[in-house]
């Protein structure tokens, strides 16, 4: 299976993604449409095998800044950032994003 993208546009949807990480991890993918950079990355966590919910920083920047709010973890793009719990249990910018990282982190107990 290839990552399935869904775009996060939405704080409300947000909420509904940090309730799920309590009965799953969940993976938010931060994009830039306008950055080559975050095109290579973009491909590279196309070969997840899970379901990515995309935030494209053009357009909801609002987004954006609550994930960094919510986690503490400081706004870049490209990044990636694992949910378990509730909690961000990954997290990576730009090219130390990895699928194989990803993936790993998706198959650990926490």
């Amino acid at each position: 299976m290839k990552a399935n993208f869904t775009k996060l546009d939405s704080t409300e949807k947000l909420e509904e993604l940090f309730e799920k990480s309590h009965a799953e991890p969940v993976v938010l993918f931060k994009h830039s449409v306008t950055c080559p950079i975050s095109a290579a990355v973009y491909r590279e966590v196309a070969n997840l095998e899970t379901d990515v919910n995309l935030v494209v920083v053009q357009t909801a920047r609002g987004v954006s800044n609550e994930i960094a709010n919510r986690t503490g973890i400081r706004h870049e793009s490209p990044q990636a950032i694992v949910l378990k719990n509730g909690k961000p249990v990954y997290h990576a910018s730009h090219y130390d994003v990895t699928a194989e990282d990803i993936n790993g982190e998706l198959r650990t107990e926490n």
